[in-house]
């Protein structure tokens, strides 16, 4: 079963997003109270536990939740081999891919201590289909299209 392993805001961008007990997804919003919510195509950005793990070997820094500027760490699912378009049910809530990975701007904090940052490569960005709480331990399915 994949599930959601944190979630994490910040109320600034360009800053490390810091674990809370749940967020509030809002249709054409993104994260309630994130600096990154607005009416645009990266509404909410998502990384694997795994990619985060990966890293934990090679990088001298404390990788804690939020550290790469995610806002939801999941468990038990390939998220940069989900399409764009993809549609993932997220606790009672649903959202879109948009887009796998980024442009790093400016070398963050944690590719210069570790040599490479994962959002670029293994990060994805989504904006909300159906609103409602997303809460650590919440189930994450991926929804079949329909028609």
């Amino acid at each position: 079963m994949a599930e959601v392993v944190s979630v994490n805001i910040s109320e600034k961008k360009g800053v490390r997003k810091h674990p809370v007990p749940q967020i509030q997804l809002r249709l054409r919003h993104g994260i309630v109270g994130d600096a990154h919510a607005g009416d645009w195509h990266r509404q909410i950005s998502l990384l694997a536990q795994e990619s985060v793990d990966g890293m934990r070997a090679a990088c001298p820094v404390e990788l804690d939740a939020g550290v790469f500027a995610e806002n939801i760490n999941t468990r038990g699912l390939d998220l940069k081999s989900l399409p764009v378009g993809t549609h993932l049910a997220v606790g009672e809530t649903e959202i879109e891919i948009t887009q796998i990975g980024k442009q790093c701007h400016s070398d963050c904090a944690i590719k210069k201590a570790a040599g490479r940052c994962v959002m670029p490569t293994e990060g994805v960005f989504a904006v909300v289909v159906r609103e409602g709480v997303v809460r650590p331990g919440d189930e994450i399915t991926i929804k079949e299209r329909e028609g």
